[in-house]
């Protein structure tokens, strides 16, 4: 659910704009960053391909669509900043929140990103699954989250922010 890191260095060694983005999943993980760290140039919508399917942690089915994918991933932007670490309120470098990847595998069009974080106190672990298309389109974003606890608050959190 990785959304919600809006400060520089929150993303760990991921793709910057200094790497080479001729392969579609390194555009695709240099616009998906960007849309993290609040660029008003990239939309989410633009990032995500009309057909794509979302696997939530705690859906039974997958959500399909650019619209639905697009209202999940943005209630997870608001609900996954985290808690703010105290030791750095000044530091600027978790200002948005204690959310950041912590490691990355990318393979042909597809990039595994996992993630850290804490909600109301709980440390939450989950790995971002996304499969784009040669055009650089994701057409499959899957969340997963550990552990059982995480998943019962980033739950009740999302069903807060999207009204339901």
């Amino acid at each position: 659910m990785g959304p919600g890191c809006a400060a520089s260095g929150l993303v760990g060694d991921t793709v910057s704009m200094h790497d080479d983005v001729s392969d579609p999943i390194r555009r695709t993980m240099v616009g998906w960053h960007a849309f993290l760290a609040g660029d008003p140039d990239v939309p989410l919508e633009g990032l995500l391909h009309p057909d794509v399917v979302f696997w939530s942690p705690v859906l039974f089915k997958p959500q399909r669509g650019r619209e639905l994918t697009a209202m999940y991933l943005n209630a997870a932007y608001q609900v996954f900043p985290g808690d703010r670490p105290e030791d750095s309120a000044g530091s600027g470098e978790f200002s948005k929140g204690s959310f950041r990847y912590t490691k990355k595998v990318i393979s042909e069009n597809h990039a595994v990103l996992e993630f850290e974080t804490q909600v109301d106190g709980i440390h939450v672990n989950g790995v971002d699954i996304l499969t784009c298309d040669d055009d650089g389109l994701i057409v499959e974003f899957k969340v997963m989250l550990r552990p059982f606890r995480a998943i019962e608050v980033a739950r009740d959190r999302m069903v807060a922010v999207l009204g339901g």
